[in-house]
C-alpha cells in the first residue's frame, strides 16, 4: 500500500543533502514531499544528517525527528531504502553493510533503470578536493554557508508576508559567483569521468546543492540537489524516464500539478 495520499509512485526516488540538525533544513517541505511520493527503492544520497553541525551545537526539532520516522516507515512498508553517507554524515561510514530499521548503509551503489541503463549512485564528496585535502577550509565554508542560510530564512519570512514564493538567496549567489560556477562545472566533469571509468551509462550524485540533469562526456549526469536551498528530488518512472522534481515550486502553488523540470535534451529517456 502506498504511503502517499493522492500522490505518485515511482520505480526509484533519489534525495540528498537534507542536513537534518541544521536550521536551514527544509524539513516541513520534505515531509510534505514524502507524504505525496512513494517508490519501490529510495536512495538517500548522503548528507541526510549533518553531523558536523550537531557536533558544534545540538539542534533537533520535532520535524527533523518526523523525517527520520517517515523514512523508517517507508522501509517498514516494503520500500528498499539505501543510505549512502556523505561528508556531513561521515560517521555512518563505519557501518557499511549494516542495516538500521530496514535501511541499508552502503558506500556506493549501481542502480539499473527499467530500460537496462546502469547508474553509479554516490554522494560525490570524495571528488571534492577541498573536502579531501583541506577539511579546515571546508568547515570554514560550511560556517559561511550556514550564515547565508540564516539570512535566507528571514528573507523568506518577509517574502511570505508579501505573498511571494520561496526563493533561495544562496542558490542565486552560487550561480552569480564565477568561482562557484567553475567549481560546479569541474565537479560535473569529474563525476561524469568516474562514471565512464566504471563503465556505466550515468551518475546520480549530490553534495554541491545544485540540481541538474543533462549529458556530460557521453554519460547522463544527474544531481539530486538538496533540501536546504532548492528542495529537489530525482525520480525514475516505471518506463525508465528520469524526472527532476522541484517541490518548493509545487508548495508555492498547491493547486497546480507537481512542478517537474522539463527533461533535458542531453538525458536520453527510455521509450
Amino acid at each position: 500500500m502506498s504511503d502517499s495520499e493522492e500522490g505518485r509512485r515511482f520505480r526509484a526516488l533519489f534525495i540528498s543533502d537534507v542536513h537534518l540538525g541544521t536550521k536551514g533544513c527544509q524539513a516541513e517541505l520534505l515531509l510534505d514531499f514524502l507524504k505525496h511520493h512513494d517508490a519501490d527503492t529510495l536512495y538517500l544520497v548522503g548528507d541526510i544528517v549533518d553531523g558536523w553541525r550537531l557536533r558544534q551545537s545540538w539542534y533537533w526539532p520535532q520535524t527533523h525527528n518526523d523525517v527520520v520516522q517517515k523514512l523508517l516507515r517507508k522501509a517498514r512498508k516494503g520500500a528498499k531504502v539505501v543510505y549512502l553517507p556523505g561528508n556531513h554524515d561521515e560517521f555512518l561510514r563505519s557501518y557499511y553493510g549494516s542495516h538500521f530499521g530496514g535501511i541499508e548503509v552502503v558506500e556506493t551503489a549501481i542502480h539499473e533503470s527499467a530500460n537496462g541503463k546502469r547508474y553509479l549512485v554516490i554522494h560525490g564528496d570524495i571528488f571534492d578536493m577541498v573536502v579531501r585535502h583541506a577539511k579546515w577550509l571546508a568547515f570554514l565554508g560550511d560556517w559561511a554557508y550556514e550564515t547565508a542560510l540564516t539570512v535566507n530564512t528571514y528573507l523568506n519570512l518577509f517574502r511570505r508576508k508579501l505573498g511571494f514564493p520561496y526563493w533561495s538567496l544562496s542558490a542565486w549567489a552560487k550561480l552569480k559567483v564565477k568561482n562557484a560556477v567553475n567549481f560546479i562545472g569541474k565537479f560535473e566533469e569529474t563525476l561524469s569521468a568516474e562514471a565512464r571509468k566504471q563503465d556505466v551509462e550515468g551518475v546520480i550524485c549530490g553534495h554541491i546543492h545544485h540540481a541538474a540533469m543533462h549529458e556530460m562526456n557521453g554519460v547522463d549526469y544527474i544531481n539530486t540537489g538538496d533540501w536546504v536551498e532548492s528542495c529537489t528530488a530525482v525520480a525514475e518512472n516505471y518506463d525508465g524516464r528520469f524526472e527532476l522534481i522541484r517541490w518548493a515550486e509545487h508548495a508555492a502553488a498547491p493547486a497546480a500539478p507537481a512542478a517537474v523540470a522539463p527533461e533535458q535534451p542531453g538525458v536520453r529517456a527510455a521509450a
